[in-house]
């Protein structure tokens, strides 16, 4: 396979995540964040990171506009709902959380 066409599967790969998360509102970050050590949140920072690899200007809001589809406060309000106890004492013992490099 060329580098050409991988980056393109991952591209579309990444496309299809994105939307998958955006169809399933239902699922709390923090969930995602104990189940798979990542969330929504890390997407857009994996996404602004890699802008700054490239010196492409996007802030932080545009980035989590590109993953939740929407402004990030109005998808809180609309979808995010408070974390338990339960599932913020699992978040604090869990390890292997996502690792972001190359933020500002």
């Amino acid at each position: 396979m060329d580098d050409q066409t991988r980056l393109e599967l991952e591209a579309a790969a990444f496309r299809g995540l994105v939307a998958h998360l955006q169809k399933r509102s239902d699922v709390q970050n923090i969930d995602l964040m104990n189940l798979a050590g990542f969330c929504r949140n890390c997407l857009a920072k994996w996404y602004k990171a890699a802008a700054n690899e490239r010196d492409v200007a996007l802030s932080m809001d545009e980035a989590k506009e590109v993953v939740y589809g929407m402004p990030y406060e109005a998808y809180k309000a609309k979808y995010q709902e408070k974390a338990t106890t339960e599932q913020l004492e699992k978040f604090a013992d869990t390890s292997g959380h996502a690792v972001i490099e190359g933020l500002d």
